[in-house]
């Protein structure tokens, strides 16, 4: 199983750090961090270690949003400032579907 502390951060074009992992399943996870996501900080820092909550959002094989299909009380297709362990439990959530 993955956690958040399994995933890859790099450096965004935009600023700040991202990461990005699909399962098995074909759902892409999405994690961001950055001035212009919804994280603490909203500020481009070079490490995931430097924020406390990021911006997430998800999409099937095809491209396709599904970030509401794991948040059916949210309207948009990111969510934002959620904790390390939130996006912990996102994940268990996304392994099961």
């Amino acid at each position: 199983m993955k956690v958040f502390k399994d995933l890859e951060f790099y450096q965004t074009a935009i600023g700040g750090v991202g990461a990005t992992h699909t399962f098995d399943n074909g759902v892409t996870i999405s994690v961001q961090a950055s001035k212009f996501n919804y994280s603490t900080p909203r500020e481009n820092l070079p490490s995931s270690d430097d924020f406390f909550s990021f911006e997430v959002g998800m999409r099937d094989i095809d491209g396709n949003w599904v970030t509401k299909q794991f948040f059916p009380n949210h309207n948009d297709d990111v969510i934002g400032w959620q904790s390390r362990e939130d996006i912990n439990n996102l994940i268990k959530k996304i392994e099961q579907s």
